[in-house]
């Protein structure tokens, strides 16, 4: 199955609820003042922000300028808009090697497999990758990544538990170097947003990541629960208060219908979605197309 059937497939639930939600206001017809609002409340039900549901409904009505149109060019409509708003994130290069991409988010999350699934991505490319165990904090994290590591058929550099989170990292970008690695990915503990001391040994694993390079990570990707919807807006702010964040991974969107959040978390906060999963296997977490994306969210 190829990457675009895989984000129409993965993206189903939340395709069939929009579709559903929005030909019980509207069938054929000219769009009203009471329609727009009507399919306003239909979006917001999506997990779509008020204000990036307003802008595709502005662009739909610019479209429609009076005509009759029916259900599916409506969504056809809202899917092109959707395409305006939502941002690619640029491949990663390999300009400095090795290129070092950090993974942050809170527990449950899939920040380990994702990085496991992202090394496989990386790996089946014939990029040499390695994984850095850093959530030094959560029993069996280590192992855990381990097992990934072994199933993604890359290296891993891993110290005991309760060891420094930073001194992990630190040795795995030595490691990465004297290796010829081209990808070093870095997980980290899981961890409250709201937790300043954890917040803040994150903040000293990238300060002395830069005692190597002043310009690691080069990213620094935050994972997030598909099914947490818009409530992971929170998330987002308290984590790039400790890191620069460059992207999003969104994960586990096969299983909600709240997929129309990624609309909002990248449009309204300017940082690119660069995965997404879609389901438990090692190739079910794909580079984010916005066109593949507002067509498995709007499409027939």
């Amino acid at each position: 199955m190829g990457f675009f059937d895989k984000i129409i497939q993965g993206l189903s639930r939340t395709r069939q609820t929009v579709s559903r939600e929005i030909q019980a206001v509207f069938g054929k017809g000219k769009l009203t003042d009471e329609t727009i609002e009507a399919l306003e409340e239909k979006l917001l039900a999506a997990d779509i922000g008020w204000d990036t549901a307003h802008l595709i409904l502005e662009g739909v009505r610019k479209r429609a300028r009076g005509q009759e149109i029916d259900h599916s060019q409506l969504l056809a409509w809202m899917a092109e808009e959707a395409k305006v708003l939502l941002q690619t994130s640029p491949p990663s290069n390999f300009d400095s090697k090795p290129h070092v991409i950090m993974f942050v988010g809170v527990n449950g999350a899939g920040k380990t497999t994702s990085i496991a699934k992202v090394a496989h991505q990386f790996s089946s490319q014939g990029k040499k990758v390695l994984l850095a165990a850093c959530d030094t904090f959560r029993a069996g994290a280590i192992s855990q990544l381990d097992v990934w590591a072994t199933r993604a058929g890359v290296e891993i550099v891993k110290h005991q538990e309760g060891t420094d989170a930073a001194s992990v990292a630190y040795d795995a970008y030595a490691a990465a170097k004297a290796r010829g690695c081209d990808l070093l990915l870095i997980d980290t503990a899981g961890r409250l947003h709201t937790k300043d001391n954890l917040m803040e040994e994150l903040r000293k694993l990238v300060r002395v990541l830069r005692k190597h390079d002043a310009s690691l990570p080069h990213e620094t990707l935050l994972v997030i629960d598909g099914n947490t919807g818009q409530n992971a807006l929170p998330q987002f702010k308290g984590f790039g208060v400790a890191a620069t964040l460059t992207g999003l991974v969104v994960t586990k969107l096969d299983g909600t219908a709240k997929g129309g959040a990624v609309l909002t978390l990248t449009h309204e906060f300017g940082v690119p979605v660069s995965w997404i999963g879609v389901g438990e296997g090692l190739d079910d977490l794909i580079p984010f197309d916005p066109v593949s994306y507002a067509q498995g969210l709007f499409g027939p």
